[in-house]
């Protein structure tokens, strides 16, 4: 009897213990379904209510608008004015269980996942019509889980609210279909020229097949695959029993045929060169797409300052400035300004003569070699961090590195001249020397510094006079000369500051970068010595009565025998409040097409013509360089004038230098000069 009571309390017990684990688990299960009920209810859907997104809307710095790209693309109509068969043809294309699923179809996703690894690739997916739209109006396109979770809560809350007629309504409205026509009724008129009303079955099957890929599939560019993706969706409506085998062969032999409107810009608006690079800048930095940025309904904050776009524009509307051509081929140009405490930029034009939307923009996409605009950033400034001064006396004389025979451009040398005297009159020599004594690593070091792009076969003493295997664009160079502006700190040059979509979520902001190139003591001695090419050297015509301005010229000369020209004149200089850049040539140099002018005469004219229009009705602000002031009382009071000694060489190993194509074989001399002359950067100053 004691046995078998023991056992029943056992029993008893073990009761009791499943009843309390199933008691938790029923108690978990409806703390989650609880949970996940209360998730899904305060699922914020109101912007479906919204309209849908307008023009994407430009502001300058103030926040006033500025300009607007015209490219979106948007008419919404009521789902009865869309045929049947076009709604039959999304339905078996993207979601064949719509009508059947609450937002999510798991027999589809476990369907697509089987497909997927059959194929071996990622070839079907398992989103349905809510879910596209969930993503499309409230969130991105990251294939991440927490993406995936909030997408399934979303789908969730509009099936509960929305029927599915209303759900399909509003998809076909808001779907893209390539050539910036957003909806069915858009893409109707942007394909066939007709009401989305008179749309055939066949044309209906094409427009359905556009949304897997609007762009790869669009019968504008690729007719012939437009119309293969048309004959699957087809085929899919027949297999599903929306069309019956004789429409299926009528569809498929139909020839549409499509709207070709003549081409025109996409941007109607104002201030083309700077919008074309914040299209580039939304699509490189924050991941939009052009179709975002162009149709998207949004709102882009940026540091465009109209007075100084508009001066920017004017300049580069008088032609009087420019050289004039042998042919209709123009000179071309491109330049920036820039702030360099923030790194904004205030302004920017990418060409003369006629603007081709999102062109070839050469304030930001030009690579060229920079020539004596380079020295300040590539030897001088590592010197000075050396310990040399800018009146440290340098070597001017005919020599030879390893075969490499720099030239100054006027062919006569000084013998010793001071860091002053070699930056002002821009000459070769004494930069290469200089570079050689304090080591080409240092140099290299510091260009990575300023952040310029460098090849490997840029690791060459030709380096210091600009020689550069790709070279670098007048954006990169006024980031680079912000650095002597802002105290030692290159700030990160950007258009945008924000970016808000249709339904105001902030898409983007821009975060504050600052990188410290040198000291505060080094970037004012450049300052000091800048401003001498402004007031005795190179740069003299770029100075601004009233103004302080310090700056660099820069130029390359023609490596065709026999020509003595010039093919690229830099101009960089800046004020204590604005950076600027100029870069000018011809797009193709050749033996017809070469500047005769030095960058002191042409370049520096028109530098200053744009620092002046840019500048107008703002204060004069002087440099203030206390730490080269206190050094220079420091000198006098010791009864030390300049020149002051170089520094003691610093002992390293020193590799043998080299010349750009430095070669070996019967014809060595040759090909060494031949190979540096094409890199070698200053010619004329």
């Amino acid at each position: 009897m004691e046995v078998q009571s023991r056992q029943q309390v056992r029993q008893t017990r073990r009761r009791q213990r499943w009843l309390r684990i199933l008691f938790a688990i029923a108690f978990v299960l409806a703390a989650a379904v609880a949970a996940l009920e209360w998730a899904i209810d305060r699922q914020n859907i109101a912007a479906l209510e919204k309209p849908l997104p307008a023009a994407t809307v430009i502001y300058d710095e103030h926040g006033r608008v500025a300009s607007k790209l015209a490219a979106a693309n948007t008419e919404e109509v009521p789902i009865e004015r869309v045929p049947n068969h076009f709604l039959q043809a999304i339905v078996a294309t993207e979601d064949q269980r719509f009508y059947e699923h609450n937002g999510v179809d798991y027999w589809g996703i476990l369907r697509a996942v089987w497909r997927n690894i059959r194929a071996g690739a990622w070839v079907e997916g398992g989103s349905t019509i809510t879910q596209q739209l969930a993503k499309n109006v409230f969130l991105t396109n990251e294939k991440t889980l927490a993406r995936k979770w909030n997408e399934w809560l979303i789908a969730q809350k509009m099936e509960r609210t929305y029927s599915k007629k209303e759900i399909l309504e509003m998809y076909i409205n808001r779907i893209y279909f390539g050539a910036g026509a957003w909806g069915v009724a858009s893409a109707a008129k942007t394909y066939f020229g007709k009401d989305v009303s008179e749309l055939t079955l066949s044309e209906s099957a094409m427009l359905a097949g556009l949304v897997k890929a609007p762009s790869a599939l669009s019968p504008l560019r690729h007719y012939d695959k437009a119309i293969a993706r048309r004959n699957v969706v087809l085929s899919l409506m027949k297999e599903q029993g929306y069309i019956d085998d004789q429409e299926w062969i009528a569809a498929k032999n139909e020839h549409i045929a499509i709207r070709q409107e003549p081409k025109r810009d996409p941007y109607a608006g104002k201030y083309p060169y700077y919008v074309d690079e914040l299209i580039r800048e939304a699509m490189t930095r924050y991941g939009l797409t052009q179709s975002d940025v162009l149709s998207g309904g949004l709102r882009i904050y940026t540091e465009l300052d109209p007075d100084m776009q508009q001066a920017l524009e004017a300049v580069y509307a008088d032609d009087s400035l420019f050289p004039s051509s042998p042919d209709d081929v123009p000179v071309q140009s491109g330049a920036v300004l820039l702030d360099p405490k923030t790194g904004g930029v205030k302004a920017l034009v990418g060409g003369r003569g006629r603007h081709v939307f999102r062109g070839f923009n050469r304030a930001t996409e030009l690579r060229r070699q920079p020539g004596s605009a380079l020295k300040p950033l590539a030897v001088y400034t590592p010197a000075l961090e050396q310990g040399y001064g800018p009146f440290s006396p340098l070597k001017d004389e005919p020599l030879d590195f390893g075969g490499y025979r720099p030239q100054n451009y006027n062919h006569t040398y000084r013998g010793t001249v001071t860091m002053y005297e070699a930056v002002i009159h821009s000459l070769n020599v004494p930069a290469v020397w200089l570079l050689n004594e304090i080591g080409l690593d240092k140099g290299m070091d510091a260009l990575h510094r300023f952040g310029l792009p460098l090849e490997k076969e840029d690791r060459q003493l030709g380096i210091a006079l600009g020689g550069m295997s790709r070279g670098v664009s007048p954006l990169e160079m006024a980031e680079a000369y912000a650095v002597f502006a802002s105290d030692g700190v290159r700030p990160d040059g950007h258009l945008i500051t924000k970016i808000v979509d249709a339904y105001g979520r902030k898409v983007a902001e821009w975060k504050p970068q600052r990188t410290i190139v040198t000291s505060e003591k080094v970037a004012q001695q450049m300052t000091l010595l800048l401003q001498g090419v402004i007031r005795e050297g190179t740069g003299k015509r770029a100075a601004i009565p009233g103004r302080e301005l310090a700056g660099k010229t820069g130029s390359t000369e023609m490596t065709v025998p026999g020509i003595d020209g010039v093919k690229d004149q830099w101009m960089v200089g800046y004020t204590p409040q604005l950076v600027g850049a100029l870069w000018l040539g011809y797009d193709r140099p050749d033996r017809k097409h070469y500047l005769t002018t030095t960058s002191g005469e042409t370049a520096a004219v028109i530098f200053r013509r744009i620092m002046e229009k840019a500048l107008a009705g703002q204060p004069a602000v002087r440099f203030s360089l206390p730490l080269v002031k206190q050094e220079e009382r420091g000198r006098k009071k010791r009864g030390q004038r300049a020149p002051e000694p170089a520094p003691s060489k610093v002992k390293e190993k020193k590799e043998k230098p080299h010349p750009p194509g430095h070669e070996k074989g019967k014809n060595k001399k040759e090909k060494k000069e031949k190979k540096h002359g094409k890199r070698h950067g200053g010619k004329h100053e």
